[in-house]
């Protein structure tokens, strides 16, 4: 893999990212910067954070197959990579069945839509593939640089490195909460990991491997899932738990803040660089 996306990064919505959080995010020595929310094919908002820096690589997580043709962003693809090789990784995904009426087998529109980035010469080192089940990870071994599991835990790291093998990309979510109270810290996750996850087939299947009951997933999620996939605490504390995915045998994890009423993601992004020795 030529795309050096360090040991830690941050994924945030479209919504929440411009030029100036990337310059600060740069600054702060994370790795990548991950555009979540399915962003559009066209990559403006990749480009705009890329010409705003110098060094931080930019992945997308994802560009959902169902709302953006391989074909278009194939084209945004090279003429990124144009002007920032080796800093830009394309992270595909198929999304879920509740949100597109057209949806069909989810591993065939995986493989269809990765062919014609092939033909498209969207090279296997520049792409990505959101993968939690066995069959979509050996699928993002076989046909990307590797994988980028959302809503996980370290335990699912674990499994998923033994199924991909040595060498490929593994590139888990984390979501954060900065705040010692774990009552206050479990109201601000809750919600994020409730809507829509809980209610998504595939997310909910891949709990359910990893040993979460129904009753853990309903109803908002008990708090010992939450916990598990919301980690809280200090800074340091939750840079304990970003480790332990490397730990576990990821390669890079990007950390989603969640913060109460939608605020400024950044000083808690301070305080965990800090944690992390990044600065």
């Amino acid at each position: 893999m030529t795309i050096d996306v360090g040991r830690y990064g941050i994924w945030r919505g479209k919504q929440g990212l411009g030029p100036e959080f990337a310059v600060e995010a740069e600054a702060l020595g994370y790795g990548a910067i991950w555009i979540g929310s399915s962003p559009p094919g066209d990559l403006a908002l990749a480009e705009a954070l890329l010409d705003a820096t110098d060094r931080i690589v930019i992945a997308t997580g994802i560009v959902n197959m169902w709302a953006t043709p391989a074909q278009e962003v194939a084209a945004s693809y090279h003429r990124i990579v144009a002007k920032h090789p080796d800093r830009f990784l394309l992270g595909v995904g198929i999304g879920h069945p509740e949100k597109s009426e057209e949806y069909r087998s989810p591993y065939a529109t995986m493989v269809d839509y990765l062919d014609t980035l092939d033909e498209a010469g969207v090279p296997v080192a520049g792409r990505a593939l959101a993968a939690l089940g066995p069959r979509a990870l050996r699928l993002a071994a076989d046909r990307t640089a590797g994988a980028h599991p959302y809503l996980t835990t370290p335990e699912h790291t674990r499994e998923a490195r033994q199924l991909v093998g040595d060498g490929v990309l593994l590139a888990p979510e984390q979501k954060v909460v900065l705040d010692t109270d774990a009552e206050r810290a479990r109201a601000v996750g809750r919600p994020f990991v409730d809507q829509p996850y809980l209610h998504l087939v595939n997310y909910r299947s891949n709990l359910l491997r990893l040993g979460w009951t129904e009753a853990d997933l309903d109803n908002g999620g008990s708090d010992a899932l939450i916990d598990a996939l919301v980690a809280h605490g200090d800074a340091g504390t939750v840079a304990e738990r970003l480790t332990a995915h490397l730990e576990a045998g990821a390669d890079h994890v990007c950390a989603q803040v969640l913060t109460a009423g939608g605020a400024d993601p950044l000083p808690a992004l301070r305080e965990l660089s800090a944690a992390l020795g990044l600065r």
